[in-house]
């Protein structure tokens, strides 16, 4: 009797963007601050993703002492040409925060991830677009921003 070949699953490779941003520069001198424990974090959640295929992107994406309130961010701003030159599959940060205090500046972000297949993970907050659930939650929270706006 001859044995069939199991089927291998072909993982695709996600390249995964970590985004970190501290509101003030306090403590941003020190040998490990906010910024650090959130890339930390970050990276483990990462490499616990690793057998779907996640790997970190090289580039730091970094905004320390930039506030949350608006878009007018370095790094952020980086990040988002890379994501338009489709150089990142995954963006991930430690709280939804960290990446927008505005609900519809959170919604326009989030456009230019869906035009660009790109998905959206919070560490601390079991919160990623990579599921059915996630995609439900944030549309529920663009839907109310819509409706505030």
């Amino acid at each position: 009797m001859k044995k069939q070949p199991i089927a291998s699953k072909v993982i695709q490779k996600l390249r995964c963007a970590i985004y970190t941003r501290k509101s003030t520069e306090e403590g941003l001198e020190m040998e490990f601050n906010s910024l650090d424990a959130q890339r930390e974090a970050c990276e483990a959640y990462i490499a616990s993703q690793k057998a779907e295929g996640w790997v970190l992107v090289p580039d730091g994406y970094d905004d320390g002492g930039w506030s949350g309130g608006n878009l007018e961010r370095p790094a952020l701003k980086r990040l988002m040409a890379d994501i338009e030159d489709s150089r990142v599959d995954v963006v991930v940060v430690y709280k939804i925060d960290r990446l927008s205090r505005s609900l519809m500046d959170f919604s326009k972000l989030v456009e230019v991830f869906d035009a660009h297949a790109v998905t959206f993970v919070s560490v601390t907050q079991s919160f990623s677009t990579t599921t059915s659930m996630g995609r439900l939650t944030l549309n529920i929270l663009l839907s109310f921003a819509q409706f505030r706006a």
